[in-house]
């Protein structure tokens, strides 16, 4: 059990190196600081693991390659934006890790060496990446894009399945699922506004009562989205979601399978964007996600069967 822990740390603080060191390669002359500061903190961790649990690995196994390459791609491929999203999910990933190896050798004797290294990694790495971040990353934004995508996906898959239960003419099929997508983004953005706008409310009372107890203005809150570029992103990203359904009826489908396997696909991909920037295990978010699926399309589909049987519809 140790000596796996110790050799997933060891593979995972390499990969985390070898990543900063590909990524230095390609990144404008303004971002290498960053990875000149991140570099030798990291082999500085990286040998301090390898002594700890006596670990002698130096190469990444083909899981980490293969992850290494997609990293370095989107780093390549959306430049600063991109750097900046794997550094932020590499950080997230790091404290998740790093809190499983204290909680294992916390109150033993060799507790305090590892808490004075988790210390740093914590700290020194934390204001490295948040302090270079900070200019790029909004973090709320990124939450609407996927999780409006998200939503728009499920939904209108759900929709599109009862539409071809009830329905035996498909362009009603697409009449009907592009006004429901079109429906659900208008709601998604106006939900979204609406909450955003209470949350800044709720903000703005908070900070009158600090400036007033503590006789100073509060600093506003750095990075938030307005509620209206939060209502754009999340209504945007849902109507986009809710075409991955629909465009393979678009295309000629004429039953629900092709969109079902379609929407399937993409939704491994967004779970995996999202688990990757949430922190969260990739596997149990794209297997939640895909039962999810299979769950709208089922209930949905029996209600448009029951729909069709009840009313009579022919269309």
């Amino acid at each position: 059990m140790e000596q796996n822990l110790g050799k997933q740390l060891v593979l995972d603080e390499l990969f985390d190196l070898t990543l900063y060191k590909k990524i230095r390669e390609i990144v404008p002359d303004d971002l290498t600081p960053l990875f000149d500061q991140l570099i030798p903190t990291e082999t500085k961790h990286l040998k301090f693991w390898q002594d700890f649990f006596s670990v002698d690995i130096n190469e990444l196994d083909f899981r980490r390659k293969l992850k290494l390459t997609v990293l370095t791609s989107v780093a390549r491929i959306f430049g600063n934006l991109g750097t900046h999203l794997v550094l932020e999910a590499i950080e997230v990933y790091g404290v998740r890790k790093y809190i499983t190896v204290w909680n294992k050798y916390k109150g033993t004797p060799t507790g305090e060496a590892v808490r004075k290294i988790l210390e740093d990694e914590f700290q020194h790495e934390d204001e490295i990446v948040s302090s270079a971040s900070e200019r790029l990353i909004h973090p709320e934004r990124v939450r609407d894009i996927f999780l409006g995508l998200n939503d728009g996906l499920v939904e209108i898959l759900g929709a599109v399945s009862g539409f071809f239960a009830a329905l035996s003419n498909i362009p009603a099929v697409i009449a009907a699922s592009a006004a429901v997508a079109v429906a659900g983004s208008i709601s998604m953005a106006a939900g979204a506004y609406g909450a955003m706008n209470s949350e800044k409310e709720v903000e703005r009372v908070e900070a009158a009562k600090r400036e007033f107890i503590e006789g100073k203005v509060a600093d506003a809150k750095a990075g938030s989205s307005s509620a209206a570029e939060s209502a754009s992103v999340v209504g945007v990203s849902y109507f986009f979601g809710a075409l991955v359904p629909v465009l393979p009826v678009l295309l000629g489908a004429t039953n629900i399978f092709w969109s079902l396997g379609f929407a399937a696909v993409v939704m491994v991909f967004i779970s995996t964007v999202i688990a990757f920037l949430s922190g969260m295990r990739m596997r149990r978010r794209i297997v939640t996600n895909l039962v999810t699926l299979l769950i709208a399309v089922g209930i949905t589909y029996a209600v448009g069967l029951l729909a069709r049987s009840v009313f009579g519809i022919n269309i």
